[in-house]
C-alpha cells in the first residue's frame, strides 16, 4: 500500500506520516527531511535553498526521483508537498490548517519568534507555489487529487491520526 501525506509546513504531516507508517508496519519516506539534508550539505538555510531551487528544477527533481524509486520498491507512507500529485498511491491525504496556527507550531518546534515563523512560512510557501507551477504546472491549491483533505487545526494529533487511519484501513479492504 502506498499512502501520500501532503500539506503545508506546520500542518502535522510528519507526525501523521510517521504514526501511520508505524501503525501499518510500512516505511516512512520524508521528502522534507531530504530537502533539509540537501540544504545542510550545501551549508545554506532551507529559505536559501528554496531561492536556489527557484532558479532551476534540479533540486526538486532529485527529491522526486528518489520518492518515485522508493515507491517502485513497495509499500510506504510518502510525506511531501507534491507526493500526492506525483506518486501512484492507494490513498492521498492532504492536511491543512490556517497560517497562524501553523506558524505557532513551527515557532514552538524550531524555537523561533512567532513573527519570524509567520514571515518565513509565507515566503517559503510563495517560493514553493511558484516552483511547482513553473516546473510541474501544478497549482498547489488544487485539492482535487486528494482522497482525504483534513483540517489538522480542528482535531488534536490523535483525532487526525484516527481519521487518516480509518481511511487507510478502508483502502486496505478494497
Amino acid at each position: 500500500m502506498i499512502i501520500t501525506v501532503s500539506g503545508a509546513p506546520g500542518t502535522g504531516t510528519t507526525t501523521l506520516a510517521r504514526s501511520l507508517a508505524a501503525e501499518l508496519g510500512i516505511r516512512w519516506i520524508n521528502s522534507g527531511e531530504l530537502f533539509r539534508k540537501i540544504a545542510s550539505e550545501r551549508n545554506v538555510s532551507v529559505k536559501e535553498l528554496n531561492r536556489l531551487a527557484e532558479r532551476g528544477p534540479e533540486i526538486d527533481y532529485l527529491i522526486d526521483d528518489a520518492q518515485k524509486a522508493l515507491a517502485k520498491e513497495g509499500s510506504g507512507v510518502f510525506e511531501g508537498r507534491l507526493s500526492g500529485h506525483l506518486l501512484p498511491a492507494d490513498l492521498t491525504i492532504l492536511l491543512k490548517t490556517d497560517l497562524r496556527l501553523r506558524a505557532e507550531r513551527i515557532a514552538k518546534r524550531e524555537s523561533k519568534l512567532l513573527e519570524d515563523a509567520l514571515q518565513e512560512t509565507r515566503s517559503r510557501e510563495e517560493s514553493e507555489a511558484r516552483r511547482y507551477k513553473k516546473y510541474y504546472n501544478i497549482d498547489i491549491n488544487d485539492l482535487s487529487v486528494y482522497d482525504l483533505v483534513l483540517d489538522s487545526g480542528r482535531f488534536d494529533e490523535r483525532g487526525t491520526f484516527a481519521v487518516a487511519l480509518a481511511a487507510a484501513r478502508a483502502r486496505q479492504k478494497q
